[in-house]
């Protein structure tokens, strides 16, 4: 049995395939929903969530649970690439930037495939900083208790937190 292909007449009139028309969705809008960041990424996040919440996009410094987002340029004199640091593309199933304490829920940082670079192995003096991103388009940060916030275009320093308190005042990392 013969299978049909179906074809139209082109611009010289001779025969051409139709093609199916694909649609490529991408994590570069404004626009994005939990649930449709999601289902892009592979990655879940916990039921009590609103899955049809927007995403946050944010062009500046911004926290989830233990990790910390600050423009580069704030930090320029800081933190700064040396030449053994190593860069990553992000891919759009993510890469895990830091586990929760006691092994518990990761940190995970996606975007578009081939639009983000992570560069590990940074010098921070403070030595806090997990690693600098680039990124061309939207990047997102997903966290299955804290759901996700978006990072606008630009270079970053993503890090851990610190805070200080209790008996002397005592400064340690933030926990989540």
């Amino acid at each position: 049995m013969a299978s049909a292909v179906l074809t139209m007449r082109g611009s010289s009139g001779a025969p051409e395939p139709l093609l199916p028309k694909v649609k490529t969705v991408s994590m570069n809008t404004m626009n994005m929903t939990l649930s449709d960041l999601t289902a892009l990424s592979g990655l879940d996040v916990l039921d009590h969530l609103d899955q049809q919440v927007s995403v946050p996009v944010v062009d500046g410094p911004q926290a989830q649970g233990d990790l910390i987002v600050v423009p580069h340029e704030v930090l320029v004199d800081v933190v700064k690439i040396e030449r053994w640091s190593s860069s990553f593309s992000v891919p759009r199933s993510g890469i895990e930037l830091l586990r929760s304490a006691a092994g518990g829920n990761p940190h995970s940082l996606v975007a578009d495939d081939g639009e983000c670079t992570w560069i590990t192995g940074v010098r921070d003096s403070r030595r806090l900083a997990l690693g600098i991103l680039d990124t061309r388009v939207v990047a997102y940060l997903i966290h299955p208790e804290h759901g996700a916030t978006g990072i606008a275009p630009g270079r970053y320093v993503i890090g851990r937190q610190r805070e200080s308190g209790g008996l002397y005042s005592q400064v340690h990392l933030v926990a989540d």
